[in-house]
């Protein structure tokens, strides 16, 4: 299929899909909306001085040098670390690429890198990649819930050991990791041992501060904060030590060339400074839209599964249920004819209809993988959302089944 075929194909299907009488959006996940004043600052950006480059020596370099600055103050301020520890990149799945080829990069004598099984792809394939080089790779199985193991990580941590990286919230089934007791087992193995956390599902989500949480190196994502897409960082603790891994003419910072995206940085951090102000008001609220949502399905749909944990060991926006005699994308689609929108897994499995990684390494069977929705709670919802979603998921759940050749057996629970 040529470009021109498959874009004239998605052009048929939306004009076909049309437009639903209610629209509710809950693939948080993968893209999502955006805080209208971190819309403001962006297009403040544009219009004013923070539109020239930040390394240049004239007034709209200097004014937008200085909006730089006072960003990055703004998001050091809000995760507590030093402005001169963040370093911009595009995406998250960048910073994850930094963080573990830039360190990889750097290491003279160890070989040896360890990665829960559930982690994001960004942070997994870089890391099978370094195999190519030398380098071991050591997955961390995890229970059925999505903790790590940490008797695994205490027996397999040594001298040998150049990088630790656990997601301190999994971005498909919510799982919140004990930080501190894998942080203590490491450092009390080998202080030299680097680690590293994708930290995008967890900026907004759960309390974050970087000197408390003390890893060497954090990832972030603006559109999992609910800015705008296109921006990501990389929390690189002083003293650490990273390569490059991509080469060009720098700007401000030394480990990502290229002009940085000050208008998406400058709406990122607004997007950061409103999730701080008002943590604890958007953490009840979509702890609580979250609970109804999860008890709704379990309560209201046969032959549901809640992947991941229950309760304050879960991220408030996560919502993933697998639907046995059910596949995953039919649901999808059947729910945006309604318009309700929520993914299958995540977006790095769904376009290829693989089985996400995580809910089988969590031990659910493909089937129960393939029948898996992924849905984000965000400050933007209301309760009016979830009642609807809870209104129309039982009937297409029922409508697909109706479809499937192979029924529910009764003694499947």
């Amino acid at each position: 299929m040529t470009y021109s075929d498959l874009s004239r194909s998605i052009s048929e299907l939306i004009e076909s899909h049309g437009t639903p009488e209610r629209e509710v959006y809950l693939d948080h996940e993968n893209s999502g909306s955006i805080f209208p004043e971190s819309l403001k600052a962006m297009e403040s950006a544009y219009k004013w001085g923070s539109r020239g480059h930040p390394s240049i020596t004239h007034l709209m370099g200097w004014m937008s040098y200085q909006s730089l600055y006072k960003a990055t103050e703004s998001i050091a301020s809000a995760i507590n670390c030093g402005p001169n520890e963040i370093i911009y990149t595009h995406s998250g799945t960048e910073a994850n690429n930094l963080a573990i080829i830039g360190s990889a990069s750097s290491s003279q004598n160890r070989k040896k890198i360890l990665v829960s099984s559930i982690e994001h792809l960004s942070v997994i394939f870089p890391a099978e990649r370094l195999e190519k080089y030398g380098f071991r790779i050591i997955k961390i199985p995890v229970d059925g819930e999505g903790f790590v193991n940490l008797n695994f990580l205490s027996q397999h941590v040594d001298k040998e050991t150049l990088l630790v990286s656990i997601a301190a919230v999994n971005h498909e089934i919510g799982t919140v990791q004990d930080m501190k007791a894998i942080r203590d087992i490491i450092r009390d193995k080998d202080k030299n041992i680097l680690i590293h956390t994708d930290a995008c599902d967890a900026l907004g989500k759960i309390p974050l501060d970087l000197k408390t949480l003390d890893v060497d190196l954090a990832s972030f994502s603006s559109h999992k904060a609910y800015g705008p897409k296109g921006v990501g960082a990389l929390y690189v603790k002083e003293g650490i030590k990273l390569e490059p891994i991509i080469y060009g003419q720098l700007s401000t910072q030394k480990l990502w060339p290229g002009v940085e995206n000050v208008p998406g940085i400058l709406g990122f951090s607004k997007a950061v400074e409103i999730l701080h102000k008002n943590f604890g008001e958007y953490i009840s609220r979509m702890t609580d839209l979250r609970d109804r949502l999860i008890n709704g399905i379990l309560e209201g749909v046969d032959y549901a599964i809640l992947n991941g944990p229950s309760g304050g060991k879960r991220s408030p926006d996560n919502v993933n249920v697998s639907f046995l005699y059910c596949e995953g994308e039919a649901l999808t689609v059947e729910l945006s004819m309604r318009g309700i929108y929520v993914s299958s897994g995540s977006a790095c499995t769904s376009r290829v209809l693989e089985p996400s990684h995580v809910l089988l390494a969590i031990g659910r069977r493909y089937e129960e993988a393939h029948g898996s929705l992924l849905m984000k709670i965000s400050p933007f919802n209301t309760v009016a959302d979830v009642n609807y979603v809870l209104e129309v998921l039982p009937k297409v759940v029922g409508r697909i089944r109706s479809l499937n050749p192979i029924k529910p057996k009764k003694e499947v629970k």
